[in-house]
C-alpha cells in the first residue's frame, strides 16, 4: 500500500509497509453505459480488470408470463412488509402503469424500485379508506397524489394559459400559426405543454431562418429539423427555378432553449400556411418530426404531449373539435390516462394518426393537398398548387427588385 502523494512531498519519511493480505473477491461496478464506455476508452487497466460486461434492459415484453411475475412480486412484497393484498384489478392497474412508464403498448418498464414504491403508496391509501384489498381506485389515487406533489410548475403554466398571459388558441383558424407540443422534464416528473409556432414569409434569399437558432436558443438537433424543412421545400416545389424565399419561424412566448426535432412537422405546417395563405385549424395541435420527403416520423414523450394539450383544452373549454395530430408510427406508444380515453370514446377529443405532411395539411385546412402531376404541377384549388404559385411570385419579385442581405450565421 502506498500513501497518496508520497512522491510529491518535500521530505520523504519511511513508514511501515504491511505485508500483503491474501484476498479473493469479486468487484462489481454498476453504473450508466456512458461511464463504462468512457473508462474503457481512457483507462487501459480498466479493460484488464473488468472483462465481463452485462447490460440490463430497462423494459421487458408485455406477456402473460410478465404479468404473472408482476403479480408474484407484488404479493411477495405485501407479505414481507405486512401490506394488504392486492385485488386483480389493482395488480392490473400497476402493470398498466409500468407499460405507461415504458411508453409502449407491448413493453413493461423494469424499474422495480418505482413499481414497489407505487405498491406501498397504494397500500397506504387502501388502509386510509378502510379497504381490505388494494384495488384499482387506490392505485389511481396513489398515482394522482404523486403527480400532485410534483406538478406545481405545470399548474402555473396552465393557469397562465387560462388567464391569457400565455396565448394558446384552441379554436378558430389562423394563417401561418399552429400549436406545437413539447415536453418539460423536472427530474422525476415530465409534462407536456403546447406552444404557438408562427411563420412569416417575404421575398429574399435567406431561406428558412430559425429565430431560435439566431438567438442561440436552439440546439443542434432542432437546427437539423429546420434545415430539413428547407430541403423539403426545395425538393417539392423548386423543380425548375431556385427558391426566392425569406421565411422566419419562431416559438412564441418561449424563452428557454429548444432541442429536438419533434416540432419540425408543426413548423412546416406553419410555413406552408404562411406561403399559401390558407389558414390552419387552431384546435388541432401537432407533434412529429419530418424527413426531406415529407414523411412524418415517430418522436418521444407522445403521452405527455397529448395529455398536456388535452388538459389545456379542458381549461379553455372543450368544443368537441379539438385533437392532436400524431405520427402513425407512434400509435403503438399511446398509453393515455383513463379520463382521456373516455373523452376520446365520447367524441370530445380526437387523435389523428398521419403518415405524411399532405395528410396533416388536409386535416388542418379542410382542403385537398394535391398530388404532383406528370408535368411537375399540382391541380388547381389544392394547397400544394397555392404554395408553388406563391413561391413563383416570390422568385419573380426577387428577380425584379433584388434580394435583401442574408442574415449572418450565429457565432
Amino acid at each position: 500500500m502506498e500513501e497518496p502523494g508520497q512522491d510529491f512531498r518535500y521530505v520523504l519519511a519511511s513508514t511501515l509497509e504491511p505485508e500483503p493480505i491474501p484476498l479473493d473477491i469479486k468487484v462489481v461496478l454498476i453504473g450508466e453505459p456512458s461511464l463504462y464506455y468512457l473508462l474503457y476508452n481512457l483507462d487501459e487497466d480498466f479493460r484488464e480488470l473488468f472483462k465481463v460486461k452485462a447490460e440490463f434492459a430497462v423494459e421487458m415484453d408485455w406477456t402473460d408470463e410478465a404479468m404473472h411475475l408482476f403479480a408474484r412480486m407484488i404479493a411477495n412484497v405485501c407479505r414481507e412488509e405486512g401490506l394488504p393484498p392486492f385485488s386483480a384489478e389493482g395488480v392490473a392497474r400497476v402493470v398498466e402503469q409500468a407499460g405507461r412508464t415504458a411508453e409502449d403498448q407491448r413493453k413493461l418498464a423494469t424499474r422495480f424500485g418505482d413499481v414497489l414504491d407505487l405498491v406501498r403508496e397504494a397500500s397506504y391509501w387502501a388502509q386510509q379508506h378502510g379497504h381490505e384489498l388494494v384495488g384499482a381506485a387506490d392505485v389511481r389515487e396513489a398515482i394522482a397524489q404523486r403527480i400532485y406533489r410534483s406538478n406545481q410548475i405545470e399548474e402555473r403554466i396552465r393557469e397562465a394559459i387560462a388567464r391569457g398571459l400565455i396565448r394558446v388558441p384552441v379554436d378558430g383558424y389562423a394563417t401561418g400559426q399552429v400549436n406545437g407540443l413539447s415536453v418539460m422534464s423536472l427530474g422525476d416528473y415530465r409534462f407536456g405543454r403546447p406552444t404557438r409556432i408562427t411563420a412569416r414569409v417575404s421575398p429574399g434569399r435567406a431561406g428558412v431562418v430559425d429565430i431560435q437558432r439566431q438567438t442561440r436558443l436552439g440546439g443542434p438537433i432542432h437546427t437539423k429539423g429546420v434545415l430539413t424543412l428547407a430541403g423539403y421545400l426545395a425538393g417539392r416545389y423548386a423543380v425548375d427555378r431556385p427558391l426566392g424565399l425569406s421565411a422566419s419561424i419562431a416559438f412564441e412566448q418561449l424563452y428557454e432553449g429548444v432541442e429536438g426535432d419533434s416540432a419540425s412537422s408543426a413548423e412546416l405546417y406553419a410555413l406552408l400556411s404562411a406561403i399559401s395563405g390558407y389558414p390552419l385549424r387552431q384546435g388541432l395541435a401537432v407533434t412529429g418530426s419530418v424527413d426531406q420527403r415529407g414523411r412524418v416520423q415517430a418522436i418521444g414523450g407522445i403521452n405527455e404531449k397529448v395529455e398536456g394539450y388535452y388538459d389545456v383544452c379542458c381549461v379553455l373549454g372543450l368544443t368537441g373539435e379539438q385533437g392532436v395530430l400524431v405520427p402513425a408510427d407512434n400509435v403503438q406508444n399511446l398509453m393515455l390516462r383513463e379520463d382521456m380515453v373516455e373523452a376520446i370514446q365520447a367524441g370530445r377529443f380526437h387523435i389523428f394518426a398521419i403518415g405524411t405532411i399532405d395528410e396533416g395539411l388536409e386535416l388542418l385546412t379542410g382542403l385537398p393537398a394535391g398530388e404532383r402531376q406528370p408535368d411537375g404541377t399540382y391541380p388547381e384549388g389544392t394547397i400544394n398548387a397555392a404554395v408553388m404559385a406563391r413561391l413563383r411570385e416570390l422568385s419573380e419579385a426577387v428577380k425584379e427588385y433584388g434580394a435583401p442581405e442574408v442574415l449572418p450565421e450565429p457565432a
